[in-house]
């Protein structure tokens, strides 16, 4: 296998006669990020949770900043940080004292300065010392985002960092994003916001029917769009009219 951040080879993974993932396929080059797009029920947070070493895989190979997720489990989770879908913050403590704690808990070495070089970072210094619960949705997710960046990991897991948030809180989430693949992480990110992938994303896969059924750039998945016709102005299709096109030519096959 290559010396990707994160690749997947052959993954299968089935929960009692459901079969989840049938066979994926898929590669994050360092310093990237991929948007992992699929309807509901897909398999995605599957297979976050499987790169994560949060569930084993039936079948295939994951290797993760150069580590079988299964043979050497401790190392990946030293190289990596997850977000969920909901924030792990604690609402009792102020987002300084969320800080420290997972500092601590991961054993670093000067606790306070790494929450205050991070609160700096994700802009929350004049909210340090309230009660996360008084943040608003965007202020929590991107304290979240800054707690699992604790011990600097390689490669981040983002999955759904934007459900339930609103638009502003989304556009903050979208620039915490850039600003970590700008500081050159991995970012495999899962999204059913089309909007979102392509607005973050240097490539994108989209997981259909157990299978990666499409990976490319936004430019590589639009020329499997039929041509723009043009009248008075040439339309592009937007990701949206591509997933569902493409998800629509795989049903029919």
């Amino acid at each position: 296998m290559s010396a990707a951040a994160i690749d997947i080879r052959g993954l299968r993974k089935s929960f009692g006669t459901t079969t989840v993932l049938d066979g994926v396929d898929l590669t994050v080059q360092q310093g990237h990020i991929v948007a992992l797009l699929g309807s509901n029920g897909a398999g995605k947070t599957t297979t976050v949770n499987i790169c994560a070493t949060l569930l084993k895989p039936d079948a295939g190979e994951v290797r993760v900043a150069g580590h079988d997720v299964v043979q050497a489990g401790d190392q990946v989770r030293r190289s990596i940080s997850l977000t969920g879908q909901f924030a792990a913050v604690d609402g009792m403590l102020t987002g300084r004292e969320n800080l420290v704690l997972i500092a601590r808990l991961r054993d670093q070495k000067d606790p306070a300065g790494i929450a205050r070089r991070l609160l700096e970072r994700f802009g929350l210094t004049d909210a340090a010392d309230r009660r996360a619960d008084t943040y608003s949705g965007g202020m929590t997710r991107r304290l979240d985002i800054a707690m699992s960046l604790v011990g600097n990991p390689s490669v981040i897991f983002l999955d759904e960092p934007t459900t339930g948030l609103d638009p502003e809180g989304r556009l903050e989430v979208w620039a915490t994003v850039k600003e970590l693949a700008a500081a050159g992480a991995t970012v495999l990110l899962t999204t059913q916001y089309l909007d979102e992938a392509e607005q973050l994303a240097d490539r994108i896969a989209i997981l259909h029917g157990g299978r990666i059924i499409a990976d490319g750039t936004l430019a590589e998945l639009k020329a499997l769009f039929p041509p723009a016709q043009v009248e008075y102005v040439e339309k592009q299709p937007s990701l949206e009219e591509i997933f569902l096109a493409i998800i629509g030519k795989k049903e029919a096959a």
